[in-house]
């Protein structure tokens, strides 16, 4: 690969990318996000001055944002999902098989944070559905951060 090809095939990551972290940090309330794909490293940064609701994103569908989904004919109000966050500053990883759409019981194993060779589990704050996987496996992690949503199951509503 000639350095010219090198070059056009970081540019088309990181075209690709920047977009997409700056999105993941703007909707997880992140201050900075980073990661490596191949020989490309991204590394991106919120402004401090740019808050998520000043977003020109947010501007022009303000109460679209604000109003809640309409619950679905003839089902109760769904609750909304659990965040379950990082017990660690560290990197993330899933426990095996994990995966939206896969039930877990209160008090599961979801995946671990490994901070200085030191694993700090993360359980499942509530039985229910995995929804959605926010961190991906091996990230970098800060305290607090959420790193999976948990729905109720149907059978707890």
């Amino acid at each position: 690969m000639t350095d010219t090809d090198a070059v056009r095939a970081m540019a088309e990551a990181a075209e690709r990318l920047v977009p997409e972290l700056g999105e993941r940090l703007r909707r997880h309330g992140l201050g900075e996000i980073e990661v490596t794909e191949g020989e490309l490293h991204v590394r991106v940064v919120a402004d401090p001055a740019v808050t998520p609701a000043a977003t020109p994103a947010d501007a022009a569908a303000p109460a679209a944002a604000a109003a809640p989904a309409p619950a679905a004919p003839g089902s109760a109000s769904t609750p909304p999902p659990v965040e379950v966050a990082s017990p660690a500053v560290g990197f993330f990883v899933y426990a095996d098989g994990l995966g939206p759409g896969q039930a877990v019981g209160k008090g599961d194993r979801i995946g671990y944070v490994e901070m200085l060779g030191v694993r700090h589990d993360v359980h499942a704050p509530r039985a229910g559905v995995v929804s959605h996987l926010v961190a991906e496996s091996g990230e970098a992690v800060e305290y607090g951060q959420t790193v999976v949503e948990i729905e109720a199951e149907a059978a707890a509503r």
